[in-house]
């Protein structure tokens, strides 16, 4: 029971906290700017008097949100393209206040309503409204935005998942008349360059790069792998595994691509540079 009040207590608190802030700040600006002519001597009375202003904000703000909830009828997320509830809200809440400040400050106040008067009241009637639906629009904006990044999040799980899988897969490459094959994982095969009529299938165990020679073209093995989009043609001669790629290097105005764990360098040209700068 006690659990269920203090939750309460704290969706009552979190609901009505900028209305309350809105107000303290209206009781703040009429106190130290005295925008309107008030004839009350006795500082304590004065005090009470511009409480009271404060407090009609805060009914204003309170009841016209409240009707709007009841009815469902503001707009609640930054998603929706209407913007008729929230106007009509805000010309609500400053209609109302606007209403209650002009007779307060005339029967209470014995402040006369000159145009001057009713104009500064409709001017802080009209941004207490304004503030709140940009607070309002604030918080749906970072709401959408959390939202957005537990989405983003979980995507990002099921495609490292997806990755680690497809890694974790063989790839087996033959040679010209398929009499020899060599069983590798994807995650393990570096790069693959030609080497006159073999190729040489760089990879990666135990820590350690080695190599492997299989009597074929280059064009051959580039149809054979060319399912697996993890593999890249950077130069005429070599293949690259994108996965093994740590940065794309310039040098006076020739390409080469850096290799996770590996000092050696592999060559770009530039008929493939677009597609590598896609990836890296």
């Amino acid at each position: 029971m006690t659990n269920t009040l203090n939750r309460y207590l704290d969706l009552l608190k979190k609901y009505f906290n900028p209305f309350i802030t809105i107000s303290i700040g209206v009781f703040l600006f009429v106190l130290f700017f005295q925008p309107f002519p008030i004839v009350i001597f006795d500082p304590n009375d004065k005090l009470i008097f511009v409480a009271g202003l404060s407090l009609i904000t805060f009914l204003s703000l309170s009841i016209v949100k409240i009707i709007a909830k009841i009815f469902n009828y503001e707009l609640e997320s930054v998603e929706k393209k209407s913007v008729l509830p929230s106007v009509l809200t805000t010309l609500g809440i400053f209609v109302i206040s606007s209403l209650a400040f002009a007779f307060y400050l005339r029967y209470v106040g014995k402040i006369g309503i000159s145009f001057y008067v009713m104009a500064k009241i409709m001017i802080i009637c009209l941004s207490g409204a304004i503030i709140l639906r940009v607070y309002e629009l604030i918080t749906a904006l970072r709401q959408h935005s959390e939202s957005l990044i537990k989405e983003k999040k979980t995507i990002q799980k099921l495609v490292e998942r997806y990755e680690e899988d497809y890694l974790n897969k063989s790839i087996v490459f033959a040679s010209d008349t398929g009499s020899e094959t060599i069983s590798l994982l994807i995650a393990e095969v570096a790069y693959i360059r030609s080497a006159d009529n073999y190729v040489e299938i760089v990879y990666h165990e135990s820590d350690d790069f080695k190599k492997k020679l299989l009597r074929n073209t280059l064009r051959g093995i580039e149809q054979q792998i060319k399912s697996y989009t993890n593999f890249v043609r950077c130069h005429r001669v070599c293949i690259v595994n994108s996965h093994f790629i740590e940065k794309l290097n310039k040098n006076y105005g020739s390409y080469s691509l850096s290799i996770k764990g590996h000092d050696e360098k592999i060559p770009v040209s530039r008929q493939y540079i677009l597609k590598i700068k896609e990836i890296t």
